[in-house]
């Protein structure tokens, strides 16, 4: 007898969101992942029909947790990058 996979609310978003994103077909996605095209097909129509309620469960503030992690991880590399080309800047103009 085959088990049923069950995926959390969190795993759900993701792909639901590459789909939104990336231009990727439901079928491609979901050969890339290993689960079934009408499985995905039916995460994306119910977070589209009830984009708050859907996919309730623990994984909303790990999510938010995500976003702002990335947020500052964007900031810091510009920073490192401004003050990386700086360094460059004033090395050379010493010589």
């Amino acid at each position: 007898m085959i088990q049923r996979r069950k995926f959390s609310a969190e795993y759900k978003r993701e792909p639901v969101a590459m789909l939104e994103t990336a231009g990727v077909t439901v079928r491609q996605l979901a050969m890339e992942l290993g689960i079934g095209g009408k499985t995905l097909g039916r995460w994306r129509r119910e977070r589209r029909q009830e984009p708050t309620a859907a996919f309730r469960g623990p994984g909303k503030p790990r999510d938010e947790e995500v976003v702002q992690l990335k947020r500052e991880l964007v900031r810091v590399t510009k920073e490192r990058d401004f003050l990386r080309e700086a360094a460059a800047f004033f090395a050379s103009g010493s010589r």
